[in-house]
């Protein structure tokens, strides 16, 4: 081989090789550029999920900030409420005590609630009974007013009101727990649910100037200063209406208890009358079934002698047949020659 094709040779293989660097070149630059490009994709991304999770730590720092701001609001509505309730009470207070006069003591409490009462009764409880209580129990007791209320000729709630007031002047103080266990007694005779007592006695208790004091020690009875006189009747009556539904399902089953007992009472009666009718069927049933064994005997009996005189029959037919002139006038002379006769005349 000359050098000319040497070169030639070469050439070629340098090219070839040219061209592999070439495209391990290209290759390795498209990997490095997709590599790259993934990584920048990533790093977007990351980026992406690191602003929404920021996005949602700022919506929930917002939302604790208007969550403690709402709180905040609530408190302070809630204590201006009860700012507000304890200054009503006192201008209430001060308002009732300055109107009325030494002999208005005692009932102009009453009168207050009634007038009350009455300026809502048209649209808040346009079913309600409320009137006083003038009837004396056994125990010649009796409450201020009572408050009954219904729905679909259902009762669904009732209470016992009375109503204590007195004078600053007056020399001996009363508390409102002296009252507890007549309020009591009054809420059990007359059968209402609820007691309460609506009341001005210790004006300066702050436990009873709260405005609504459950009492613990006696079932379902509460102390109330008036100015909460009716919406505490509408707290009561608004949790009451809610087991309406309850009460007449309760009626349904007691009507139906009433209808089971019915029921019962008159199966009884069926099963008695019925035992009776049978054991007087099973009598004459037995008494028919002795006549019909009675019947048999005698048709046995009837068939025994029938019986009896069909071999009697049969034996005197047998006798028939063998009957013989032979037989007939053995022993007899005067047949004999007879019947001889009539032979000897017959073969002639």
């Amino acid at each position: 081989m000359d050098l000319q094709d040497t070169l030639a040779q070469k050439q070629v293989e340098i090219t070839s090789l040219t061209s592999k660097v070439e495209a391990v070149r290209q290759q390795s630059q498209s990997e490095l550029e997709n590599a790259l490009i993934k990584k920048e994709a990533a790093v977007q991304n990351e980026l992406a999920q690191r602003d929404q999770k920021v996005a949602e730590l700022t919506t929930q720092l917002k939302l604790k900030d208007q969550e403690k701001q709402l709180q905040l609001a609530t408190v302070q509505g809630q204590y201006e409420a009860q700012l507000k309730a304890a200054t009503d009470q006192v201008e209430f207070y001060k308002d009732f005590k300055a109107r009325q006069s030494t002999k208005e003591i005692g009932e102009s409490l009453e009168q207050y609630s009634l007038n009350e009462f009455n300026k809502i009764r048209p649209y808040a409880f346009p079913n309600a009974y409320f009137e006083k209580d003038n009837q004396l129990s056994e125990t010649n007791s009796k409450g201020d007013f009572i408050f009954r209320d219904y729905q679909d000729g259902t009762e669904f709630i009732s209470i016992m009101f009375d109503m204590k007031n007195e004078a600053d002047t007056t020399a001996t103080k009363h508390k409102n727990a002296d009252f507890f266990k007549e309020l009591d007694k009054d809420r059990r005779e007359k059968q209402t649910e609820y007691a309460v007592l609506v009341s001005l006695l210790e004006a300066d208790n702050d436990y009873y100037n709260t405005g609504i004091v459950q009492v613990t020690d006696y079932e379902k009875m509460y102390v109330v200063r008036p100015q909460f006189f009716i919406q505490f009747i509408g707290v009561l009556r608004n949790a009451a209406l809610n087991s309406v539904a309850y009460k007449q399902e309760l009626e349904q089953v007691r009507e139906q208890n009433i209808d089971i007992t019915h029921f019962e009472s008159d199966l009884s009666s069926f099963k008695n009358a019925f035992g009776k009718n049978y054991q007087s069927a099973a009598n004459n049933f037995k008494k028919a079934i002795e006549e019909i064994d009675k019947s048999i005997a005698r048709m046995e009996s009837v068939k025994k002698a029938l019986t009896t005189s069909e071999n009697q029959l049969r034996l005197a037919n047998n006798k028939l047949d063998d009957v013989s002139v032979k037989k007939l006038t053995r022993g007899n002379p005067t047949m004999k020659a007879k019947f001889e006769s009539i032979n000897d005349a017959m073969i002639k």
